[in-house]
């Protein structure tokens, strides 16, 4: 099916967007969604379409925002989820959140603006982190310590190799214990300025809720560190910042985010020689600049991070 038979069949088969003045393709983002942005009596909308074979996980990740109206996060706001007729695919409607991903966005303001808009994207997290994982779910230690056993038994029979692996690899042995007994909380899973929105220098929501998981409220800010920071440092640390109600994170949160982040560089690798191996040597050079800023785990702060009274007292 083309796109604008695709389009006809929305408009055909839904009988909210009956009278709609514009349906047109969003070709952004990596999932295998088809994404419509579409107007209605001068409201926005975004439209998901998905193939049927997706619609349990659709049907979760559509509760999972309708939990979020519980704990009132600023995100999309899920309207209808149903079938679309005559065709082979599912759908959900949801509110559409106006703005610029944060990606593009945050740059153009000042460092004191993007640390603003970091605090707001901190205490949406807080309020996420609200919800508990049900009692069925097991603990986030032994399905952590099993998906990383997987991953450094692939690791090792890959050929390929982190310099100095051996030091990542001795600091991770040494933490592990630490995942013991750890909250087991909703996470986003993909918390990062590539799935927030902004709009006049105020975060507008936040987007992308189909990684969801359970776990240790901790593992969301490895992403930050990720990909967060190499976009704006004053962002990354307003995130930290909100999420602990601007006062300082203690020890144990600094250890725990660099056990998973040491971690993540175990599983990177893994990941990429199985999706892309041609982007190899990206990646590589994505994780070196992770492992410098922790001075290869020798510190669980990381050099980014140490700029924060810079930023708090706008002295940039």
């Amino acid at each position: 099916m083309n796109e604008q038979e695709l389009i006809d069949n929305i408009v055909k088969g839904i009988d909210t967007l009956h009278g709609s003045s514009r349906i047109s393709k969003i070709n952004k983002g990596y999932s295998n969604d088809q994404k419509f942005l579409v107007e209605k009596n001068g409201q926005l909308y975004l439209l998901k379409c998905f193939a049927l074979d997706e619609l349990a996980a659709k049907q979760a990740e559509y509760e999972v925002m309708q939990r979020m109206q519980l704990y009132d996060v600023n995100c999309s706001k899920p309207i209808e989820m149903s079938t679309l007729r005559n065709t082979e695919m599912g759908y959900m409607l949801l509110t559409y959140i106006d703005g610029d991903e944060a990606t593009e966005a945050i740059p153009a303001y000042s460092a004191e603006v993007q640390y603003t808009i970091g605090l707001e994207a901190g205490q949406e997290l807080a309020k996420m982190h609200k919800w508990h994982a049900p009692a069925s779910v097991l603990s986030w230690h032994d399905r952590k310590l099993a998906k990383h056993k997987s991953y450094i038994e692939q690791y090792m029979a890959s050929g390929a190799r982190m310099k100095d692996d051996e030091q990542i690899l001795s600091f991770i042995e040494q933490n592990l214990h630490l995942m013991k007994d750890r909250p087991n909380v909703f996470q986003h899973d993909d918390f990062h300025v590539g799935n927030l929105i902004v709009k006049e220098g105020r975060l507008a929501g936040v987007i992308d809720f189909n990684r969801w998981d359970w776990g240790d409220p901790v593992h969301e800010f490895l992403k930050a560190g990720m990909f967060s920071s190499e976009i704006s440092i004053p962002f990354t640390i307003g995130t930290i910042k909100g999420y602990h109600a601007e006062q300082e994170p203690d020890e144990k949160f600094w250890t725990l985010y660099s056990l998973y982040l040491a971690m993540t560089i175990i599983s990177s690798i893994v990941w990429i020689l199985k999706v892309r191996p041609v982007e190899l040597p990206i990646m590589v050079e994505k994780l070196e600049r992770v492992l410098e800023d922790h001075h290869y785990f020798d510190s669980i702060v990381p050099r980014w991070y140490l700029e924060v009274q810079e930023y708090e007292t706008g002295s940039l």
